[in-house]
């Protein structure tokens, strides 16, 4: 009866998803149908509402809404000019340096908004008509604006991480965040490798020398903006609040400094909270529609006979970890991140923990597959709005972008086989 019924489940999800039904509309549905096929209706409607109820009743989930109202903040207030202007400063002297200004403007900028599309827009518009005006190649600009835009959703503060904590049975928060820095690092370094390594075979120029004063002004105008950053990391770890918590101070502060700034005016906070509350909406729709079907899917065994499944296929770790790479990548390709990580991780993460593999270490990996299906199509977010903000058709971006797809693999490689990209900065800090 129990595989009978998870057949049902995923035959009828991905039958919705080949309906083009919306991924929250499918679960539910899916969920519902599978529930009807073991239970009476009026058990059955039930226990879909109080899945629903417990899924939603988290002190820890209350940070997203906060962490998107700060991105948005940050998305009108001015920061990503100052961030840019700052990366100009630290580049400046390398070949291709308007292009590696882009690729840490999308880092610092990403982080704070916690957004690949917001970086890609607010970045790779400022940057892609700089890069044109020095003769670059409109195509290499947008490649690199949308290669290096998702760094964001893995280096902090991270609301993907958030919702991985949640899933995966309470992960520390904290501990994912300082995990997420040096694979974040790391994807943003490969870029800037490819794009040194073209530009100079272009012969792209060289920004002029900035002056010691200018680049002293420009640092101390980037200070507010980066001490978002510190704010909020530093305020986790010492114990000063709980991420939740952090997520208000950050919309306190992103506040604050946009009135500083003068660049949000009072009568635009109905249309930035109004935008933060369709954005939250959707994200909850799913929290509660992926609660319903874990529990569908655990009730029918699904992760069990997954697991048993890639386990007959090889018990070595290195193999199965491959696996899980190729699958996370394929499913990151068609489905959005947030989904996902709610739908894949009560799946796959019992079966790394089964040899060992520590459950922070498995979302980075996971939530670093999963970005790279942000860049690619055919559903890529940040893909589309890359080549959008750039005036170019998705067919111009994919060729530029392929070495750094292949870079970006690697890195993904690397940080899924040496554990210790991940895991010694919160085994330093006592994780």
């Amino acid at each position: 009866m129990a595989l009978q019924a998870g057949l049902v489940l995923v035959i009828v999800f991905f039958l919705m998803l080949v309906l083009s039904v919306p991924i929250s509309v499918s679960i539910v549905i899916a969920s519902m149908v599978t529930i009807l096929t073991i239970l009476p209706m009026d058990m059955a409607i039930f226990t879909a509402a109080q899945k629903v109820v417990t899924g939603l009743d988290s002190f820890t989930l209350l940070a997203v809404p906060f962490f998107i109202l700060s991105g948005i903040l940050m998305n009108n207030g001015g920061i990503a000019e100052r961030l840019i202007n700052f990366a100009k400063v630290l580049v400046g002297k390398m070949p291709g340096s308007l292009a590696h200004a882009n690729v840490l403007g999308n880092m610092l900028f990403g982080s704070l908004s916690g957004s690949s599309v917001a970086a890609a827009a607010a970045i790779g518009g400022t940057m892609g008509p700089l890069q044109k005006k020095e003769g670059y190649d409109p195509k290499f600009s947008a490649a690199v604006n949308i290669a290096s835009a998702p760094t964001g959703l893995i280096i902090p503060p991270s609301g993907v991480l958030i919702i991985y904590s949640l899933v995966s049975g309470g992960t520390s928060v904290a501990a994912l965040f300082i995990a997420g820095y040096l694979p974040g690092i790391l994807w943003g370094l490969a870029c800037i490798v490819v794009g040194y390594i073209i530009a100079k075979r272009r012969n792209y120029p060289v920004s002029e020398r900035v002056p010691f004063i200018v680049a002293v002004k420009t640092f101390l105008d980037a200070i507010p903006s980066l001490l978002l950053i510190v704010i909020v990391i530093g305020g986790i770890l010492g114990g000063i609040f709980t991420a939740t918590e952090a997520a208000a101070v950050a919309v306190a502060y992103t506040f604050l400094l946009a009135m500083v700034y003068r660049t949000v005016k009072l009568t635009d906070l109905p249309r930035i909270i109004m935008e933060t509350v369709e954005i939250t909406a959707v994200i909850m729709l799913l929290v509660a529609a992926s609660s319903i079907m874990s529990w569908v899917m655990a009730f029918t065994g699904i992760p069990t006979a997954i697991s048993e499944l890639i386990l007959s296929i090889s018990d070595n770790p290195i193999i199965i970890l491959l696996i899980l790479n190729i699958f996370l990548l394929i499913i990151g390709t068609f489905m959005d991140i947030t989904p996902a990580v709610l739908i894949f991780t009560p799946i796959f993460l019992p079966i790394v923990t089964s040899f060992g593999m520590d459950p922070i270490h498995f979302g980075i990996m996971m939530v670093l597959n999963l970005s790279i299906g942000n860049i690619t199509p055919p559903v890529g977010s940040a893909l589309f709005v890359g080549a959008s903000i750039a005036n170019l058709d998705l067919e111009d971006v994919i060729k530029p972008l392929i070495p750094f797809y292949v870079v970006i693999i690697i890195v993904l490689l690397v940080v899924t086989y040496i554990p210790e990209i991940s895991m010694m900065l919160p085994r330093m800090l006592g994780y």
